[in-house]
């Protein structure tokens, strides 16, 4: 074995059978395998997946890698925090640097993922969280389903949402990633298509058959990584059996122009005073005065090192390009492993039965001080690099991601001011323009109906966020 495998030979104590692999002609499958823990992602796992990427990397017989989870409930709820935190809590520091080790591990992988020459499809029909979201949300094609449970809880057990959040939140519309990252929400079925989370959405039942006929699939050996990625988007279309006509996209309208304006300040004491003032606004609708209460509840629920932390993660993350990424969450994952909450907040909300509320050090906003959080930005003389297996194809903006997800809000402000249309032509023009692929209507008329008017020709003209 070459140097790469290194780190990745297994261990005493490794499951043989916690990651499953299967070939089909030329499509490779990895089936995370630990129903019981909701697939949650260890070591144990992480070395066996990574040889096999690079394996299949080098392999001219596989042709598209699709990750998976089993059982009928989960992807991969997150990466086995409850073991590093007990192992942190009974053996201190040595506990500390096994857990640093573990993140190393999981990022190299996640990176592996992030720039990975072939197609790689990552199916997440039930709950993909935690670690679960850096296997899936850094692959060109991210397949939803209704069974889909997205979110990022890490702010609630005394951690940052890492796996490469720092990446990929701040890369979604608007100010959604800081609402994510900062409450938690959680993104399920087909809003996880309308969010950008995932890039396409069908149902469960015919994943099965999606797989048999992307084996069928035999590109020419001079077709690009961006040619294949297209020829897989027409084949998953071909399994569309339409959008839930009782959901459309619930972080819609007034809701989502009240989360753009609260999330778009830099500290965490300027949202929560933003949303104070939307819950006790008489001129707001009670919808967005209830959805301010809740969420503010939400936040006091959340350890203020994590919140803040975060919210500084969401800002500099957005100039940060991946390698970049996954080298300061190594270093921001190991203050946290000797930062008091991570291990309390762990305990109190997942090992715990039932579930109590955590006890945060320091346990208020105001006793987080911004040299607090800067040195979790720090890296300190003599700390180790992330050596990660991928060099040279490292970017700032996902490759892929206009021609495979949703229209975005500017590629829709792109055609609104450049073509003076009416409201169904633009609908029209944007649907034939991403080849009818499913959702793409609903996207579209969610956005005009925040961002667009209609001028006395009856053509829809672009407004300025002052003046919806």
């Amino acid at each position: 074995m070459s140097d790469i495998y290194a780190d990745f030979k297994e261990q005493p104590g490794d499951d043989p059978d916690d990651v499953l692999f299967n070939t089909l002609y030329g499509v490779r499958t990895i089936q995370l395998n630990r129903p019981k823990k909701y697939n949650a992602l260890n070591g144990s796992m992480i070395r066996k997946i990574i040889p096999r990427l690079k394996e299949y990397q080098k392999s001219a017989l596989a042709s598209i890698i699709i990750i998976g989870g089993a059982g009928p409930k989960a992807f991969c709820a997150g990466g086995d925090v409850s073991q590093l935190a007990k192992d942190i809590a009974e053996n201190g520091e040595t506990g500390q640097a096994t857990s640093k080790s573990y993140f190393g591990l999981e990022y190299k992988l996640d990176h592996l993922i992030a720039t990975y020459p072939k197609p790689y499809i990552a199916y997440l029909d039930g709950i993909t969280m935690g670690g679960g979201v850096g296997l899936s949300v850094h692959a060109p094609i991210r397949i939803a389903t209704e069974n889909t449970n997205f979110a990022m809880p890490e702010t609630g057990i005394g951690f940052f949402p890492d796996v490469g959040g720092s990446f990929f939140l701040p890369r979604l519309e608007g100010f959604l990633g800081t609402y994510l990252a900062l409450t938690s929400e959680s993104l399920k079925g087909v809003q996880a298509l309308y969010a950008g989370v995932a890039t396409h959405y069908i149902d469960s039942s015919v994943l099965s058959n999606l797989t048999a006929r992307l084996a069928e699939l035999v590109f020419k050996d001079y077709d690009n990584l961006h040619t294949r990625l297209r020829i897989i988007d027409h084949t998953i279309e071909e399994f569309n059996t339409g959008l839930p006509h009782d959901e459309p996209p619930h972080l819609a309208g007034n809701l989502r122009l009240a989360i753009d304006y609260c999330f778009h300040y830099d500290t965490v004491e300027q949202i929560v005073s933003a949303l104070e003032k939307e819950r006790d606004s008489p001129k707001a609708p009670s919808q967005i005065k209830e959805w301010a209460k809740k969420t503010l509840e939400k936040l006091g629920e959340k350890s203020p090192t994590s919140l803040k932390v975060t919210l500084r993660q969401m800002r500099l993350g957005a100039r940060w390009n991946t390698a970049e990424t996954f080298n300061r969450e190594y270093h921001i994952a190991a203050k946290f492993m000797r930062h008091p909450d991570f291990v309390n907040g762990v305990s109190a909300r997942l090992i715990h039965k039932p579930a109590m509320k955590a006890r945060w050090e320091p346990d208020t906003l105001e006793r987080v001080s911004n040299d607090d959080v800067e040195n979790f930005f720090k890296i300190d003389e003599g700390e180790d690099s992330l050596d990660l297996l991928t060099q040279g194809l490292d970017y700032d903006r996902y490759p892929f991601e206009q021609d495979l997800g949703l229209p975005r809000e500017e590629h829709v402000e792109e055609v609104v001011k450049a073509k003076a249309l009416g409201r169904k032509r633009i609908i029209s023009t944007m649907v034939e323009a991403k080849e009818r692929k499913i959702g793409v209507s609903e996207k579209v008329e969610e956005i005009l109906g925040r961002r667009a008017g209609i001028d006395g020709e009856g053509k829809v003209v672009w407004k300025n966020l002052s003046e919806t």
